[in-house]
């Protein structure tokens, strides 16, 4: 692949591809697509150094609308790629994208260890509540009783409480965003990769073609910015509650606990970090 080299500081100009989008109108995805972009380049990274991985999914067609050097792995397995990667090169930022569907159903072992084990990356987890790429098909994440495409009588399953699953894990980071507020969404990003540890990013979007509950509207007239209304960024317990109860109100914002992560942690050599990654690949 041949990336151009800016003589001075990246624009998003240097992040822009010939490739036409074909995310529908009004998704999620362009909102996160634009944040990301913005956090790059106010970053300070030029295309070349920094490495997206992106799982299958509306979201996984970002790889070939954002420059860079890129990764489109299979569904729901881009996590442990993206971990090896991480750990066989430390200098080099990683960022993991995944949908709600493979995240939370077949890729969801993968989250449970990269979590616990504090891989040194950034996941953004695009939230639309189903599986857009198959057409509206439910995902562990779509609300219980909700008719979707493959379920036409309503899903019988109770729906995952994600937040709360993942903060059982204890992250050293965890964030949430929504795809409307994209000057939020940026500083969130740009947050999560100077983390040292594994960087947990809940993006909640639309789908307006098949999510017809949480719609743009919805997840507008509800987030807010619980930084903002003075949340503590370091207290844990807090976090957790105002992450899980999305009721009348849905908060976003930031919550780093700054703890160490496991290659500093262990003092861990060259050769061996080298090993770990050749395990974690081995794993997708």
């Amino acid at each position: 692949m041949s990336i151009p080299l800016s003589p001075t500081g990246p624009s998003m100009k240097d992040y822009s591809c010939d490739t036409q989008c074909t995310w529908c109108d009004g998704c999620g995805d362009y909102g996160i697509w634009t944040a990301l972009k913005r956090s790059l380049v106010e970053s300070g990274l030029q295309p070349w150094q920094v490495l997206l991985c992106y799982d299958v999914g509306c979201h996984g067609n970002m790889s070939d609308k954002l420059q860079g050097y890129r990764f489109h792995g299979l569904h729901g397995r881009v996590l442990p790629f993206a971990a090896g990667a991480a750990l066989a090169n430390p200098n080099v930022p990683v960022i993991a994208v995944g949908g709600d569907g493979a995240s939370f159903s077949e890729g969801v072992g993968h989250l449970v260890h990269a979590i616990r084990s504090n891989y040194p990356m950034v996941f953004i987890l695009h939230n639309n509540a189903n599986y857009g790429l198959t057409l509206g098909q439910a995902s562990a994440l779509t609300w219980q009783g909700q008719p979707m495409n493959t379920s036409p009588n309503g899903i019988p399953e109770h729906t995952l409480p994600s937040m709360d699953f993942v903060f059982s894990l204890e992250p050293t980071f965890v964030a949430r965003g929504f795809s409307g507020n994209i000057a939020q969404l940026t500083k969130i990003f740009q947050a999560a990769m100077k983390h040292r540890g594994f960087a947990f990013v809940d993006v909640l979007q639309a789908c307006p073609t098949y999510n017809k509950f949480a719609t743009h509207d919805y997840l507008l007239e509800r987030c807010y910015d619980a930084n903002a209304e003075g949340h503590d960024p370091t207290d844990f317990k807090k976090a957790r509650v105002l992450a899980t109860d999305t009721g009348k109100r849905i908060s976003t914002g930031i919550q780093d606990c700054g703890c160490v992560v496991l290659h500093e942690g262990f003092r861990l050599n060259r050769r061996f970090l080298w090993f770990i990654a050749i395990l974690t690949i081995s794993h997708i």
